[in-house]
């Protein structure tokens, strides 16, 4: 039996979109095998899921069991899996050695990771996430680009979310250096997002490295899926370095994610009349470890 089929259940469980990582989370612990959950009725559910110990209304109860009890949803897991398959996209669930221990530290961790290329890096030792805005500066472009070689050539494993901007400058940098780098994504791994992007996901496979996304293909990118994906991306990090963001930027979120998960927090100082470097110098202000060469990270690692 291949990967795809033998992860059925967790594949159909993670594409009903309406019910949280967390609860599916508890959904699995409750019952151990998802098999039973594919199976029961919804007078089964309705008895067995308490209100209280999901931390939910009974409102919410009715619609996870609506959505759990879908047929329709749950003949749809075999289209998904035929199409994977042509694609060559893979899965790996969260019962798995291989999953990433980092990412279990986080209270609601994907049940399942959907990937495409090296799995063996999702472990890594030392990893950083270098992330910013999209629309950059010619500076912050060049320093995502220059930070992300030089840690690669170091031995990091380089994470970013695969947007425009100071995201693609990062995964730029690790593969000029020839080394792996981890593409976190906010959509399907079938959809690609930003669409002159198709390029640089060639390389990053090419190169050895990794495209994974909590999402079930065909999976759009969202106002609510990217700042979903920003928590996996600060979880698999052992530090997040902001090279340029703006004062209400998207970045922050990764940067709030980090914190909360206890993560080192870098940042490049930039021009005080740049936009671009507003939450950045905010950053530094508030305790963030200042960044102008390599060594202010890698002597974090000794």
């Amino acid at each position: 039996m291949n990967i795809l089929k033998e992860n059925i259940f967790f594949i159909w469980l993670s594409s009903i979109e309406e019910i949280t990582p967390a609860i599916k989370l508890k959904l699995l612990q409750q019952y151990g095998n998802l098999e039973i959950i594919f199976k029961r009725t919804k007078q089964q559910l309705e008895e067995e899921v308490n209100e209280e110990k999901y931390n939910i209304n009974m409102k919410i109860k009715e619609k996870i069991i609506e959505r759990l009890t879908d047929e329709k949803q749950k003949r749809k897991v075999y289209e998904y899996i035929d199409k994977m398959q042509k694609l060559n996209i893979n899965v790996i669930n969260c019962l798995e050695n291989e999953y990433p221990k980092k990412l279990k530290e986080i209270y609601d961790f994907p049940i399942c990771l959907y990937y495409k290329g090296n799995i063996n890096i999702l472990n890594a030792k030392n990893t950083i996430a270098v992330i910013g805005c999209r629309e950059c500066s010619n500076y912050g472009g060049k320093i995502a680009k220059k930070i992300a070689y030089e840690l690669s050539s170091n031995d990091f494993i380089v994470i970013s979310g695969g947007a425009r901007g100071i995201d693609s400058f990062s995964h730029i940098g690790a593969i000029l250096a020839n080394k792996p780098t981890i593409e976190v994504l906010g959509n399907g791994i079938d959809y690609i997002y930003p669409p002159e992007n198709k390029e640089l996901e060639e390389k990053i496979l090419y190169n050895k490295g990794l495209i994974i996304s909590e999402y079930i293909i065909g999976t759009r990118p969202s106002k609510y899926t990217f700042p979903a994906r920003n928590r996996i991306i600060s979880a698999l990090s052992d530090g997040v370095l902001v090279v340029e963001a703006k004062q209400k930027s998207g970045t922050l979120i990764t940067v709030d994610f980090a914190l909360e998960q206890g993560k080192n927090i870098y940042a490049i100082p930039g021009n005080i009349d740049s936009l671009n470097s507003i939450s950045t110098n905010q950053l530094i202000k508030e305790g963030a470890k200042i960044v102008t060469c390599k060594e202010d990270i890698l002597e974090d690692f000794i």
